[in-house]
């Protein structure tokens, strides 16, 4: 319990940052970042590097088995071929809201698992976004686009049972949230807090109220857990994830 209570207030950092290429375009100029910065800076040159990344997400029990992506130039590709279903990658900052200010965030990295259901029903989300802006499209051309693919079934919704692991020591989630904890994520239909008791005192369940307002027909909540993906214990990183 105390591991959820010293997290809470950090679970808002990095719901912000959580999970697109093209011709930058201007945000707030307040924000860090307001615009793309160059594609080499969101691509990781050593591919072994990002497999190794990718597959930190989970422990090695499901990662070892899983499908491997790494993002290229001209998108997500698979990189290893697994056998359970499972499909880790490292998403970008592009998969932050998009009112986030950390939305072109170079350095932001998301090494993420997702288990069979959220393979079939989430990942395909991570896959339209990057498409969209590798062609070229502005921020709201995006969110057009996904209104339309949305509207005519193109995308789809949450399976039951769609979840992902987030347990890399690896992950940096934004300046603000840094490293953050270790946690999974289960990817529901549109829900209220309350249907999972998410945000109670001494309860182990957060609610991701970023994604409210974003198009993706599905509501995030986020179990905080006390081990990294190799086993070793997240309470002695807890002080030094505060400090990015």
């Amino acid at each position: 319990m105390k591991i959820i209570k010293a997290i809470t207030l950090a679970a808002s950092l990095l719901l912000a940052a959580s999970g697109v290429f093209g011709p930058a375009q201007a945000q707030d100029a307040k924000t860090p970042y307001p615009t793309m910065a160059p594609l080499d800076g969101y691509l990781i040159a050593d591919r072994d590097a990002e497999i190794a990344m990718a597959k930190s997400a989970a422990p090695p029990t499901i990662s070892n088995e899983a499908d491997v992506l790494v993002l290229g130039k001209d998108g997500y590709h698979t990189a290893i071929e697994g056998k359970n279903g499972f499909t880790c990658l490292v998403e970008r900052s592009w998969m932050s809201p998009t009112g986030s200010p950390e939305f072109w965030n170079p350095r932001l990295r998301g090494p993420i698992c997702y288990n069979p259901a959220a393979t079939r029903s989430i990942l395909p989300y991570t896959i339209y976004r990057t498409k969209l802006v590798l062609g070229g499209l502005t921020k709201a051309q995006m969110v057009e686009s996904i209104k339309s693919a949305l509207v005519r079934n193109q995308l789809p919704n949450p399976e039951n049972g769609a979840m992902s692991y987030m347990m890399s020591k690896s992950a940096y989630f934004g300046d603000e949230a840094g490293h953050w904890h270790p946690h999974l994520m289960f990817h529901v239909p549109t829900a209220n807090a309350a249907s999972w008791g998410a945000n109670l005192p001494d309860s182990p369940v957060l609610l991701n109220d970023e994604f409210h307002d974003e198009l993706e027909p599905e509501t995030i909540f986020m179990v905080p857990v006390g081990h990294w993906s190799d086993g070793t214990p997240a309470m002695a990183d807890e002080s030094a994830s505060h400090k990015h």
